[in-house]
């Protein structure tokens, strides 16, 4: 076990032992850090623009984690159908866009979702309907970056249900078909409950995902408009630009203990269905 814990010590817990201390101090990347207590903390819990950004990453964590789940459940139960053709094909299919480099699909987005040029306008533009400005309006930016959340991770959420899928006895199905249980209520009844803890997986893993969310927001619409897609993660970021070291260390420090507490009741539900 030496070089595991040689190495989680190296790159885990002295990095995270060094921005504790940093969030405590007054540092821009230069010359000594001055101690400041816990004045970074008092900044940023009365500052409206971290509030806000908490607030924005929220919505998109509505906008995303209940969709993803009844998208990637139905694929997953699907997928793992005898029924269904080609699944080796399905399967590859769903995880190219997990694996393709997400600034490149935040370029695409950009162009497709574009007001004026935009694929997506255009085709409403065939149809007689109006063009929506779907990265310059505060109405459409959150759904537009929701739905490329989506698009770019929901593959990767399908292979882990299929995993827990596959390990579903397969006679529960049948004594439950023979009982004339239907198949909305065999995926009710059978597949959800029995599912639980890898769905619960994989909402913290989402949730995660969602709160350090930064490529998006930062290639797609830069945080506007009017800041209302600068999420956690790039609200974040903006500290580190402007060399604000301590405060950002502060910030992340706040989101490990939000995202931490998150886990925690989703845990404690977990633990008072069983």
């Amino acid at each position: 076990m030496a070089p595991f814990v040689l190495l989680f010590a190296a790159f885990g817990v002295y990095p995270m032992a060094f921005t504790l201390r940093l969030s405590f101090t007054d540092w821009r990347g230069s010359g000594a850090a001055s101690w400041v207590g816990v004045d970074n903390y008092t900044y940023l819990l009365t500052n409206p623009a971290f509030w806000s950004s908490l607030g924005n990453s929220a919505v998109l964590w509505l906008l995303v984690i209940p969709a993803q789940l009844v998208i990637a459940l139905v694929a997953a139960v699907l997928l793992d159908s005898g029924r269904t053709r080609l699944r080796a094909f399905y399967r590859v299919a769903f995880l190219v866009p997990f694996v393709t480099p997400l600034v490149a699909v935040a370029q695409i987005w950009v162009v497709v979702f574009d007001e004026n040029y935009g694929a997506v306008n255009a085709a409403l533009g065939a149809v007689g309907l109006p063009d929506i400005g779907w990265l310059t309006t505060s109405t459409w930016a959150k759904p537009t970056l929701a739905l490329l959340f989506i698009w770019k991770t929901t593959g990767f959420i399908v292979i882990i249900l299929l995993s827990g899928l596959q390990a579903i006895d397969g006679d529960v199905y049948e004594a439950a078909s023979l009982d004339g249980a239907g198949r909305a209520r065999r995926l009710w009844s059978i597949t959800v409950p029995l599912l639980r803890r890898t769905l619960l997986f994989a909402v913290v893993l989402q949730t995660l995902a969602v709160f350090q969310m930064f490529a998006e927001p930062f290639v797609v619409t830069q945080g506007g408009p009017y800041g209302s897609t600068t999420t956690a993660g790039l609200h974040l970021y903006n500290h580190i630009t402007r060399a604000d070291l301590g405060t950002g260390a502060a910030n992340s420090f706040l989101l490990v203990v939000l995202v931490m507490a998150m886990s925690l009741v989703f845990v404690r539900l977990l633990r008072s269905e069983d």
